[in-house]
């Protein structure tokens, strides 16, 4: 019963991973449905200078990164 509480919990997390970015600001953290399921730019640094990076990356751009700074 354990191995199957762990591995339910492991599946969820993953399945996060995959279907979400986690960008971190100056101080908050914002989340953002990826557009196709992939492990790529899942935690994102939008720390001080780096926005900038971060609103030129198009992956971010399809997910619709623009939105979470109005």
């Amino acid at each position: 019963m354990k191995n199957a509480v762990f591995v339910i919990i492991i599946v969820g997390i993953l399945f996060g991973l995959v279907n979400f970015h986690f960008i971190l600001f100056d101080n908050s953290l914002k989340i953002l449905k990826k557009d196709n399921m992939t492990f790529d730019n899942t935690f994102v640094d939008a720390r001080g200078a780096k926005k900038i990076k971060v609103l030129l990356n198009p992956v971010l751009i399809r997910a619709g990164i623009k939105d979470l700074f109005k």
